[in-house]
């Protein structure tokens, strides 16, 4: 048969094929809106995305985010302030995930244990999240771990690739500023990963147990953790957000 008039018959009969439905992985349950197609047909008025699309969409951003399990039930709704500090950082938290992208710093939650600061700053990039841009969620201690694992041959992660996640995303969360013991390889990587993000006006949240006054001389303050060029870089980058009130970790003891 010429080959000509195999094309013909192949296209006839791919042509003929009922189209499949998607595929539902075994921990998957099919929409019942949609069916597993993603749009769903309004009469009269044509198609629009389902509502699982969105929810997918939520879903698999926060899994980027990196967010730890242990604050899946943050939300700014269920956050409760008893002091007036933390309603100012609450209200300052609301502010900056309603009106981003379209803001002019970040965020610096500082305070003691257990006021709050985590839960806020997690909250915030939730909500970005909720709408499409990209956050990421790194423990100070953490993240300079992973990046001085990357140095050993025997691992599949470079440091590139780590601080690629870092220095890319819209929204960097870098919670427990200053928990680090400050060598002069922790404050050369912090001063190169907040000048990176300065450089390129990126907008980044850092929660700290560190302040910035000494009360005691015995006691280390924010500067002493992270030096004074990067703490220079902060004032700028990010507004000041002090809390105060009790641990409220303890209640659950």
């Amino acid at each position: 048969m010429p080959k000509h008039e195999k094309k013909v018959v192949d296209i006839t009969t791919r042509t003929n094929e009922r189209p499949r439905m998607p595929e539902i992985a075994p921990d998957q349950t099919l929409c019942d809106q949609c069916y597993g197609v993603g749009m769903i047909v309004i009469p009269g008025k044509g198609a629009k995305p389902c509502s699982c699309r969105k929810r997918d969409l939520f879903t698999d951003g926060i899994d980027k985010a990196n967010v730890p399990k242990r604050y899946a039930s943050c939300h700014i709704n269920n956050f409760k302030p008893e002091t007036a500090s933390q309603r100012h950082a609450l209200k300052m938290a609301e502010t900056f995930a309603r009106e981003f992208p379209a803001v002019d710093r970040g965020l610096l939650f500082m305070g003691s244990v257990g006021v709050g600061k985590t839960h806020l700053a997690v909250s915030i990039i939730k909500l970005i999240a909720e709408r499409g841009f990209s956050c990421r969620f790194y423990e100070f201690g953490t993240l300079l771990k992973e990046i001085q694992n990357s140095y050993n041959p025997r691992t599949d992660s470079s440091e590139d690739s780590i601080l690629g996640n870092v220095f890319d995303c819209d929204v960097l969360l870098l919670d427990e500023l200053g928990a680090a013991k400050p060598t002069h390889w922790v404050m050369d990587t912090l001063y190169h990963i907040i000048n990176t993000r300065y450089n390129d006006k990126k907008a980044t949240i850092f929660t700290t147990n560190f302040l910035d006054e000494r009360t005691d001389p015995r006691i280390e303050i924010l500067e002493d953790r992270i030096g004074v060029p990067v703490r220079s870089r902060l004032y700028e980058m990010c507004a000041t957000v002090p809390m105060t009130g009790n641990d409220h970790r303890r209640k659950l003891a």
